[in-house]
């Protein structure tokens, strides 16, 4: 797969915006990296935990700086930033108690169930996200708006097999 550097930033936004881990799965170290740092056959592996806030703060700046925000439209931005802040909140919620209950036994319909909960998540925190961004977005210069709408744009666009 190979992503164009444009991309990036899209990326990061749409990380962002779905309260996800950021660009991990194209920063990971190669695998031969990991097998020299693996533990010895034996000893415990670290336990590693999914954080969807782990860069929350990063993303947030990176936003601004991205968009350029002025001190005018700081308070504006202040909302989109909690509302990020909220959504990540939720989602990290919501995996401890997925994390709390994964080695329960699931039925087909409580997996059906799981993901539509997640769904519902998701359209909520899509909802809240647009709410504290429109007022930003309306307060933007054109130069700004074009940044935004580039950065809003997603990542699937820029893809290539």
């Amino acid at each position: 797969m190979f992503i164009r550097k444009a991309a990036l930033p899209a990326l990061a936004l749409a990380a962002a915006l779905a309260g996800a881990g950021g660009l991990a799965a194209f920063t990971a170290p190669k695998a031969d990296a990991q097998a020299t740092t693996a533990p010895a056959q034996g000893q415990a592996r670290p336990e590693h935990h999914f954080d969807p806030g782990r860069h929350i703060e990063g993303r947030i700046a990176f936003l601004k700086a991205e968009l350029k925000i002025t001190d005018a439209q700081a308070s504006a931005f202040a909302r989109v930033a909690e509302a990020m802040r909220e959504n990540v909140k939720e989602m990290a919620q919501l995996h401890e108690q997925f994390r709390a209950d994964r080695d329960k036994p699931k039925t087909a319909v409580q997996r059906l169930e799981t993901r539509v909960k997640l769904g519902e998540l998701h359209t909520q925190h899509e909802h809240r996200f647009l709410a504290a961004f429109k007022p930003l977005y309306d307060s933007l210069s054109d130069e700004q708006k074009k940044i935004a709408d580039e950065l809003l744009a997603g990542h699937h666009h820029h893809h290539r097999g």
